[in-house]
């Protein structure tokens, strides 16, 4: 029985010895990715990927930082309260063609290394 306990008590202290404190960072976006899908070029060219923060520390979102000029992030100014959620815009200028564009973003995140998590646009832009 003694040596039962015992094994339990370890296991109990190396679980909570190894649980990720702090802030984590989840997207509803299907892989992270948003599909514009064939759209026109009259398109606002903004859309969103919400996130919420299921970790139990507030989450900051440092730099969201894009692959060309032609995409625009905008990133919350406010940490994001354990619970809560909030979104990151990108406005694509939607010039005719293919869209394929990586954004990343960079937070205090635990649940990715070094907080960076790869964000994805995709679809094609055509003429009307």
């Amino acid at each position: 029985m003694k040596k039962i306990l015992i094994l339990f008590a370890f296991t109990l202290i190396s679980t909570v010895g190894f649980a990720q404190n702090g802030p984590k960072i989840e997207f509803a976006a299907k892989d992270n990715t948003i599909d514009y899908g064939r759209v026109t070029k009259n398109d606002s060219g903004t859309r969103n990927f919400i996130f919420t923060n299921t970790g139990n520390a507030p989450l900051l979102i440092t730099d969201v930082l894009s692959t060309c000029g032609c995409t625009i992030p905008t990133k919350p100014t406010e940490p994001i309260m354990p619970g809560k959620t909030g979104k990151i815009s990108i406005k694509y200028n939607m010039a005719p063609g293919p869209i394929r564009k990586t954004i990343t973003v960079e937070s205090n995140a635990v649940n990715y290394d070094s907080g960076r998590v790869a964000l994805k646009i995709k679809g094609e832009v055509v003429a009307n």
